[in-house]
């Protein structure tokens, strides 16, 4: 059989209600039109409004463009393989944050080179970002969207800050803890909340473009509200929280952007792999601070001192009681208040159906590796970096539920009702 000559070139993800604008992600297309199925995780009924987000327009070789390429049908299925593999980041997250709970000394020799290797990872993992980004694409949708965006990014840096600050009141947390919860809630929003919009059924465009200006914001907005927020607990250097910011996960952006933009040919190899490192490096990361600090819970649990014959509620209170348990529901409280207030706020002021739920999965995930390094760079107690590294866990969890939740609500239904 005759190899299929196909050429690299841009998918262009439209939104239903906003039909000029598009932010372009690289991907291998063919010449020919193919009729894609329907994934084994997708309804029928809904495989019409997925077509409409994201589709796929014919490619023409034209003066300029990168020459076409021969493919083979076994290079197609390595790069649905390594799509697939890179979605399944919160399983990855989830089986690491057991194996660091029962044996931490697997992440040995990555926490040993801490801090540099938890930098060097984050700023892996923003290139790999970059390296997907068009930015002309993105001024082009600022543009047209420029309220919705605003009103976005907004309401990233105000409601999880706030809620940050009185959740850890509320619990009494210990001032390490409480400083690393609102570190955490002051981060921008993460790379994992595109690909849970997606599945969610939700305004793409806006999330990508939302995620991008906030992590930007970030050099400013991180180091002043954790400041404002923090500084009442232990003295918190703004300029030094910036500059690392600005090293960690601006400047590896727009390194990215450039490469993407200078040498297309070498970038379009490399892309189909980037996605994929990109999660497992953050697993890494977010499991190796987890292992760190886990001898520390441990101790401070009484599971240990019960019964076999306990009951189950008294073996929760036991760890609610604890510091391990004051994490993790501290944690929970943070993106669950994320995730409920950004959809009412939304809501409240006129957004329709798909952009109430990207700004809902924006505002509840944020980045917790960038969290994660600021907290092990900048301040002496490793407990700081805790809460960061346990949402990690947490946080995927929870997106992703909410996501496939999404998926079977069509938004188109939930619009009409909401008008009756």
């Amino acid at each position: 059989m005759m190899p299929l000559s196909l050429c690299f070139s841009p998918l262009t993800l439209h939104n239903q209600q906003l039909h000029h604008s598009r932010i372009k992600i690289p991907l291998l297309r063919s010449n020919i039109t193919i009729k894609s199925t329907i994934p084994i995780f997708q309804n029928p009924k809904q495989h019409l409004s997925r077509s409409r987000i994201c589709r796929i327009r014919s490619c023409q070789t034209n003066p300029g463009e990168l020459s076409p390429v021969t493919l083979s049908p076994a290079n197609n299925c390595w790069e649905t393989v390594l799509s697939t593999l890179a979605s399944l980041y919160p399983v990855y997250v989830t089986v690491g944050g057991v194996v660091a709970c029962l044996k931490p000394s697997t992440f040995s020799w990555f926490v040993e080179r801490a801090p540099n290797s938890y930098s060097f990872s984050l700023g892996f993992i923003m290139l790999a970002m970059g390296l997907t980004l068009e930015f002309k694409d993105l001024v082009n949708l600022f543009k047209e969207r420029p309220l919705s965006i605003l009103f976005g990014c907004a309401s990233q840096y105000t409601i999880m800050p706030a809620f940050g600050f009185i959740i850890s009141r509320l619990l009494g947390l210990s001032p390490s803890l409480s400083v690393g919860l609102i570190l955490l809630s002051c981060c921008p929003g993460g790379t994992a909340s595109n690909v849970v919009t997606l599945i969610a059924q939700g305004d793409v465009p806006l999330s990508i473009v939302m995620t991008v200006c906030s992590t930007l914001g970030a050099v400013l907005l991180t180091p002043l509200l954790t400041m404002v927020l923090a500084g009442t607990y232990v003295h918190v250097d703004a300029v030094k929280l910036s500059i690392s910011t600005m090293q960690v996960v601006v400047a590896p952006v727009l390194v990215g952007s450039y490469l993407q933009s200078t040498f297309p040919k070498a970038v379009k190899t490399a892309l189909p792999f980037a996605p994929l490192l990109a999660v497992l490096t953050s697993s890494l990361l977010a499991c190796s601070v987890l292992s760190e600090n886990i001898g520390r819970l441990k101790s401070s649990m009484v599971l240990t001192s019960l019964s076999h014959e306990t009951s189950p509620l008294l073996y929760a209170r036991s760890f609610l009681s604890s510091e391990m348990g004051m994490v993790v529901l501290s944690v929970l409280l943070l993106h669950f208040a994320g995730f409920f207030v950004g959809y009412v706020v939304a809501t409240l002021v006129g957004f329709k159906e798909r952009e109430r739920r990207a700004v809902s999965i924006e505002v509840g995930m944020q980045n917790s590796s960038l969290g994660v390094v600021l907290a092990a760079s900048h301040f002496s107690s490793p407990m700081v970096a805790l809460p960061p590294a346990v949402s990690a866990v947490v946080m995927n969890i929870m997106g992703s539920s909410l996501g496939f939740f999404w998926r079977f609500v069509d938004p188109s239904d939930s619009e009409s009702s909401s008008k009756d």
